[in-house]
């Protein structure tokens, strides 16, 4: 058994070193490629090292399995598709290696030439450095065309932004091929340019320099400055924790020095941190549960410093090309947990951003104001960032929703930037059609982001809301050309009912959980077309019981039912564009939606025990569904979005947000039918 893509097949991984990060990085592999029958080869010189690397990762599956993230057969296959050893010749047959290893070069360089002399040519060799440019790395190399870096990020196993740094000799096929071979397996590569620290380390190095400088300046305790940041930032913990938790003052220590003539003079290795590396201390930071206090004038000075570092770090890494704002504004919050930088500035207005920024450049000598943050402050407009993707293959526009921290969410500012790609896709006289597919396996669009449903407060607001994502989907739906959703995942709430707006849809094999209408656990009916679109897909009684139970359907039931037109076992992507192209030949017909009124609609829907849901929003669901598909589908559309904005003025619905928000998704709302 193999792992295969693009007539790529893997089925034995290597990883080189059994230290910190290692066995997370074999964690990882065993479960995503495991299934597969994927054999992973752990090397170390060490017996202790590789001892402790097995006792490290059966810790963590037996974890798994206690909190049921496992099941017991699948953390058998996992740790048992995993081999432990200190012999190279293990590694023969494998077709990608992952070299872990301390970061120092002459250790690197050495591993690689072992590598070498096992592997066949055709093995990509990458190494997980953190800072080290590909070239650097494998300037020894015999076949540095497959080499490059691929930097993962704590906790390996889970954190799913890995950094894709190809050298000058990388050929683009291998780089191509692994960007869709992580995106495949669960992660969000970014590819950036070969630079020394990448995209990411530079920022979080750089807010771990500021935050210490702000220390030493006396703005505050390092325990202060440690919380201050944490709230100011949003980030998960403060700089000084982080620190303390992955060991990184050695490493830190080291990179700031590079910075120094890499990237900038601001970067030094500070004081406080040369005498931490000394004495081998960690940071004084507070314990758990402990508060911190501070004055409102501390806070602020804190506060402000550490968010104009924070935008000029990330707009240098935009200004020096080797990253973009897009996926910029996505790793750092997603690899880092801290708030999305260019979606803050946006909020904030990126004039005021800039002048945080020129505050923390006039105080600190070195530290350069991006022209990016300059422009767009000058042109009075907001940053875009983009969410939504478009790639040409074969005359047909694969358009992609990319929020992976979300999985794939909708919100206002995706849906304007799927009408703007549509429109483009319309006027495009060497585009036959458009594919819509969402980023990674795991979800087509989980639906509507629930934030922004939770800030609705009025009915006017709740029909406007609906309206507005009407107007995209209607679009999508008038297409002259023929337009396919692929679910790539799950679809749920919006996400399923903008796969209804396209003309046909087709999915993964053997998705267990294809698509739902969840709204009604959420105190809400769907408001983006589902009370009239599923009802003309799908028989109508089928329709009424997915969208009063919640209950979601497989992919095979969703074929069974005529959601989707087939189910793809091969690469769902490339044949969303093969149909489109027959769609747009002739070749194969194209039944686009019935938007007569639906025939044999009942007056009024059958009895069944609704459990804990709201019989207030039933009753509105019901009407909506009933009424509305008597009428021909605008019409009735118009009748969904102000039933939505009725939903919205019952505190059904705003028990059903405040229990997802603060209890998650699986928790049951005590709905009061009010």
């Amino acid at each position: 058994m193999a792992y295969t893509l693009k007539n790529w097949s893997v089925d034995k991984v290597g990883v080189i070193g059994s230290g910190q990060i290692g066995p997370d990085i074999a964690l990882f592999f065993a479960k995503t490629l495991a299934p597969h029958g994927v054999k992973i080869v752990v090397i170390d010189v060490s017996e202790d090292a590789l001892a402790k690397g097995k006792a490290k990762l059966e810790k963590k599956v037996a974890k798994g399995v206690e909190s049921k993230a496992f099941k017991p057969d699948q953390a058998e296959r996992m740790t048992g598709s995993i081999s432990w050893t200190s012999d190279y010749n293990e590694l023969k047959g494998a077709k990608l290696v992952i070299e872990a290893a301390t970061e120092d070069l002459n250790i690197k360089q050495k591993i690689v030439a072992a590598l070498e002399s096992v592997v066949a040519d055709d093995c990509i060799i990458a190494s997980n450095s953190s800072h080290m440019e590909p070239e650097v790395i494998f300037e020894k190399a015999k076949t540095p065309e497959h080499t490059l870096v691929i930097h993962y990020f704590f906790p390996a196993e889970r954190n799913i932004i890995v950094e894709v740094v190809p050298s000058k000799h990388t050929h683009d096929v291998v780089t191509d091929w692994l960007m869709e071979f992580y995106e495949q397996i669960g992660k969000a590569p970014i590819k950036v340019g070969s630079r020394y620290g990448y995209a990411i380390d530079p920022v979080f190095e750089g807010l771990f320099l500021a935050a210490a400088l702000e220390a030493e300046k006396g703005s505050g305790s390092v325990k202060q400055v440690d919380a201050i940041s944490q709230k100011a930032l949003g980030q998960g913990i403060g700089p000084f924790t982080a620190m303390n938790l992955t060991g990184g003052n050695p490493l830190t220590a080291v990179g700031l020095d590079h910075y120094t003539t890499k990237i900038h003079k601001w970067f030094r290795t500070p004081a406080s941190l040369k005498e931490k590396v000394e004495k081998k201390e960690n940071w004084e930071t507070a314990g758990r549960g402990e508060k911190v206090e501070y004055t409102e004038d501390e806070f602020k000075k804190v506060a402000d410093a550490m968010t104009g570092a924070y935008f000029g770090l990330v707009g240098e890494i935009v200004d020096s090309g080797i990253s973009n704002i897009g996926d910029m504004n996505m790793a750092v919050n997603t690899a880092l947990v801290i708030r999305e930088p260019f979606a803050w500035m946006n909020e904030m207005g990126v004039a005021n951003a800039l002048k945080l920024v020129e505050k923390y450049a006039a105080d600190n000598s070195g530290f350069p104001v991006p022209e990016c943050i300059k422009k767009q402050a000058a042109s009075g407009q907001p940053f875009e960032i983009p969410m939504v993707f478009r790639e040409d293959k074969d005359g047909v526009a694969v358009i992609k929703i990319r929020r992976p921290g979300v999985l794939n969410a909708l919100n206002l500012e995706v849906f304007r930037q799927l009408r703007n790609h549509c429109e483009a896709v319309e006027a495009d006289a060497n585009i036959k059609g458009a594919v819509i597919t969402g980023f990674g396996t795991k979800a087509f669009v989980s639906g509507a982001d629930i934030d922004m449903l939770a800030a609705l407060k009025t009915a006017a607001e709740g029909e406007d809301n609906s309206r507005q994502f009407h107007a995209t989907l209607d679009y999508i739906e008038d297409m002259k050309k023929p337009v396919v959703c692929a679910y790539n995942g799950l679809a749920f709430g919006g996400g399923n009912e903008l796969a209804m707006a396209c003309h046909a849809r087709i999915a993964r094999k053997g998705l267990k959980i294809l698509a739902g209408q969840p709204e009604v656990n959420l105190g809400i009916i769907p408001g983006a077309g589902g009370t009239q679109r599923l009802p003309r897909w799908i028989p109508f009684d089928r329709a009424l019981e997915m969208m009063r139970t919640a209950k979601p359907i497989d992919g095979t039931t969703g074929l069974e039912l005529g959601l989707i037109r087939e189910e793809v076992d091969g690469d769902l992507v490339d044949r969303a564009v093969a149909l489109v192209n027959e769609f747009a030949s002739g070749k194969t017909e194209l039944k686009r939606i019935n938007r007569e009124p639906v025939a044999g609609v009942p007056d009024k829907a059958p009895e069944i025990d609704l459990g804990h849901l709201s019989k207030k929003i039933d009753a509105i669901l019901c009407n909506t569904i009933i009424e509305g598909c008597k009428q021909p589908l605008r019409e009735g559309l118009k009748l969904e979005s102000k039933a939505f904005g009725e939903c919205v003025e019952t505190e059904d619905m705003h028990i059903g947000m405040e229990t997802f928000l603060k209890e998650g998704a699986r928790a049951k709302a005590a709905f009061v039918n009010k």
